[in-house]
């Protein structure tokens, strides 16, 4: 099947697509270099099909992600790549999509930051079948990433991302509004806010898409992708070294901040694809590292109580360390932290830990001993970062 992939109203490329693996087969036209996807242009200043394809599957929903198989079943669709075409690839993180090379669309009349879309798809990922016989396709579904159980919604107009939780702890929702209240409660930090919401019992994590039909997030992936690392350089410096190529602005305080708030929850799971920065459709200039988002694996959700060492020196973290403990390090600046907002911050965990029924009273309190510690350890840190400061200030002087 031959389509254009469109940026909003502007034709980048031409190209076909397998119908029996969704994949790009075959690129015929480049029209417009400026906006093709960031990531996919090789070193010689070329597009890459082999980059534009992994840039496309990568649209689809992983094969990971938790319920899949009995949602393609009920779906009729043997992989999950097969659903891109369905809805155009249009998704609610950016403004790419696919317009069939027969056929006349305005990106104006499908997107789905203006339009409504259909919630089979989302229903089917939940174990759900329609109502009606019919399956509707087109959906922002289609194209979400992550392994969690998950699905948009349009609550009160907004554009709204329902996430569930996993294993008998069901603590991946309850993690996200932890998170979001301790950095409310530091103040200086941009984030994606998650309110906890039970439907039959079970809690699910709701957030309002900061995405709008004027921006889109392009994923940390994505930015590495625009330079080639070589052997010497950490894949920290390499971001990094992206970031002041691509022009993305005060990148080195986001990072901060994230590895900062990942450090505190112990979050394992700050890939590449669950942070990344944003820019402008329109113009193409970047505004920024995107406000922290997806925080749910954390606070050893997916260990037994009776494994969660309070006095552990080592938890895994990504995406630039194997523990926080040596990806601490790599913080240039504290100086936007006020030890004293971290005041009630176990008490108001705990308080959200209590409301869950799948959490009972004795991993509740290993885990806000597990926080209390982390911030302990942080206040740590930050006094010896601080007084290295003053060091090499002396051994300057002198």
């Amino acid at each position: 099947m031959n389509y254009k992939l469109m940026h909003k109203s502007i034709p980048v490329v031409s190209m076909e697509v397998d119908e029996v693996t969704g994949s790009i087969i075959a690129i015929e036209n480049v029209y417009n270099d400026e906006h093709l996807p960031v990531g996919t242009v090789n070193t010689r200043g070329e597009m890459d099909r082999g980059s534009l394809n992994k840039w496309w599957i990568g649209r689809s929903i992983p094969m990971t992600r938790s319920g899949l198989r009995d949602a393609l079943e009920i779906l009729g669709v043997p992989m999950p790549q097969l659903l891109l075409d369905k809805c155009l690839g249009l998704s609610l993180s950016d403004q790419y999509w696919i317009c069939p090379a027969d056929r006349t669309i305005q990106w104006e009349s499908i997107n789905f930051f203006d339009n409504t879309f259909s919630e089979d798809v989302g229903d089917a990922l939940f174990g759900s079948k329609p109502d009606s016989g019919k399956l509707n396709l087109m959906s922002p579904d289609n194209t979400s990433d992550g392994w969690l159980k998950k699905k948009w919604k349009i609550i009160a107009g907004k554009r709204c991302l329902v996430k569930g939780g996993s294993g008998q702890g069901q603590q991946e929702p309850l993690n996200e509004e932890i998170a979001s209240k301790i950095m409310e409660k530091i103040g200086t930090i941009e984030y994606v806010p998650y309110t906890l919401v039970w439907e039959d019992g079970m809690p699910y994590s709701v957030c309002e898409n900061f995405i709008t039909k004027e921006t889109e997030l392009i994923s940390a992936w994505s930015i590495v992708q625009t330079l080639k690392r070589p052997n010497h350089v950490s894949e920290y410096q390499h971001f990094c070294d992206c970031c002041e190529m691509l022009g993305i602005p005060n990148y080195q305080d986001s990072l901060n901040k994230m590895l900062t708030i990942d450090y505190l929850i112990a979050n394992a799971d700050r890939h590449l694809n669950n942070f990344g920065a944003i820019r402008n459709a329109h113009t193409l200039e970047w505004i920024g590292i995107a406000p922290v988002f997806d925080c749910g694996t954390s606070l050893f959700n997916d260990k037994p109580t009776s494994l969660i060492n309070v006095e552990d020196e080592y938890t895994p973290s990504k995406p630039f360390k194997n523990s926080h403990e040596e990806q601490i390090k790599l913080i240039t600046d504290f100086s936007w932290l006020d030890a004293e907002k971290f005041d009630g911050i176990v008490e108001e965990c705990s308080e959200i830990l209590e409301k869950s029924l799948y959490i009972d009273d004795s991993r509740r309190e290993k885990l806000c001993q597990v926080l209390d510690s982390r911030i302990e350890n942080l206040q740590e840190i930050i006094v010896g970062f601080e007084q290295q400061i003053i060091n090499d200030g002396i051994k300057s002087f002198e």
